[in-house]
């Protein structure tokens, strides 16, 4: 990952994540998925979103009243 992106998101579930990234390109928010599991069939690990640091508190207060975080 590129310095000046800071995870504000992370779950266990990929489709957790799709929905929080559908969520901050609503609200003009760029974000990039990082699906850090093992395995598509036995997913450990973790799927982590990433926003550009100027954005980090904007998703983070989104993410918030959404009651996602």
């Amino acid at each position: 990952m590129e310095k000046d992106w800071i995870a504000v998101y992370s779950s266990d579930k990929h489709y957790q994540a799709d929905l929080v990234h559908g969520m901050l390109a609503e609200n003009d928010i760029e974000s990039v998925v990082m699906n850090r599991q093992d395995s598509e069939l036995l997913p450990l690990g973790t799927v982590e979103v990433y926003v550009h640091k100027e954005a980090a508190d904007k998703a983070k207060e989104l993410l918030e009243k959404a009651g996602m975080i």
